[in-house]
């Protein structure tokens, strides 16, 4: 909105010119989201507590977790809110691929509040239905991943996949795209999901996935700095550059509250749709497989559950007692079943993070 408002006042004063940098506006995105975070989320815990939105421990967690039980939850609402209203701000709203963000988000964001509000409100102890949880993660999947396949005359260059390792290598999907990226959308929403377990370890492992998407849609979106790493070209990528910046600074406000112990959980709100978020992101930059070794603790979280299932599954078909691989899944409630403090275990995940943001960055340069 500024960029339209502001913009086009350039030809009457340079002043005005700086709203044409990614850079500036990125900034300004992350500045308006950290700031309205900080600034709502106070009236918004205390409408929770008010309105007896808390969330109630299951009894397969660590025994350690009653104690969280009434805390106020649906805390994603005012990420969502922070990142829409800085985008909405500092983002050109004809941006094709900005447009794709807003439809993911909006769906998402409802149909994590739907789960959260029969839940948290009309105390429905399952929520949505799993069937109907994902039936809406499938459908928004599905509507951008032919939005995306039909968005240009050469399908061939939407449904290519860098390999992050090599030069000018791509993975060429065809008409598979589509099955696979819905695939892709609904399994990254379900494991980011699964990774909010302790406080502020969602957030924190999202930030460094968004920043490692952050830097690469900056990358791409400038002709010249891809054309020296030798990567793709995206003329749309640089607006993402700010939308990214302004899920940054919403999600690092959110950590002011999140982290331990927690004043507010985002829930189903947060979680189920940042994680979409990411997926569709890492769609449009072509950098699934980056997105992959970025966000690889999401990927193990979801492992660890299916591990868990299907190994327990197992020995009880065949021995007549399930036995379990881990002492709890996800594997964050492993170590904590193993008396390892949960702030400890969230440094090291946030630290292992950070490893996984640079081992991802440094295949810019292998390519």
């Amino acid at each position: 909105m500024l960029y339209h408002l502001l913009y086009p006042l350039s030809k009457y004063s340079i002043v005005f010119n700086v709203f044409r940098y990614i850079t500036f506006r990125s900034i300004g995105a992350f500045v308006t989201a950290l700031l309205f975070v900080l600034i709502a989320g106070p009236p918004l815990v205390k409408f929770l507590k008010g309105q007896s939105a808390v969330e109630l421990i299951d009894e397969d967690k660590p025994k350690r977790h009653k104690a969280k039980e009434g805390t106020p939850t649906m805390g994603g609402l005012i990420i969502l809110f922070g990142l829409l209203i800085a985008s909405l701000l500092w983002n050109d709203l004809t941006n094709r691929p900005i447009l794709m963000m807003y439809l993911t988000a909006v769906w998402l964001g409802v149909l994590g509040f739907l789960d959260d509000y029969l839940k948290n409100f009309l105390k429905i102890s399952k929520g949505l239905l799993p069937k109907y949880k994902l039936w809406g993660q499938i459908g928004v999947g599905l509507f951008l991943t032919l939005a995306i396949y039909f968005s240009t005359n050469v399908v061939d260059n939407v449904t290519q996949i860098q390999i992050p390792f090599l030069k000018n290598t791509y993975l060429q999907l065809g008409w598979l795209f589509i099955p696979i990226m819905v695939i892709y959308i609904t399994g990254i929403s379900n494991a980011v999901n699964l990774t909010d377990g302790l406080d502020g370890l969602a957030a924190g492992v999202m930030i460094f996935s968004a920043l490692g998407l952050g830097i690469m849609s900056y990358l791409k979106g400038n002709y010249v700095i891809a054309n020296y790493l030798k990567l793709e070209f995206i003329p749309t990528a640089g607006e993402l550059t700010v939308f990214i910046a302004g899920l940054i600074g919403a999600l690092i406000g959110f950590l002011w509250f999140n982290a331990y112990p927690a004043e507010v959980f985002m829930g189903d709100t947060g979680s189920l749709t940042l994680g979409g978020i990411l997926a569709v992101l890492s769609i449009l930059l072509k950098e699934q497989i980056f997105f992959l070794i970025i966000g690889f603790l999401f990927i193990a979280e979801t492992l660890s559950v299916i591990i868990q299932r299907t190994h327990f599954r197992y020995t009880k078909k065949k021995y007549g007692t399930g036995k379990r691989v881990f002492l709890c899944a996800p594997i964050h409630h492993h170590f904590e079943m193993k008396g390892m403090h949960e702030s400890k275990i969230v440094i090291r995940f946030w630290i292992v993070a950070t490893l996984l943001l640079a081992i991802g960055l440094s295949t810019i340069k292998l390519r």
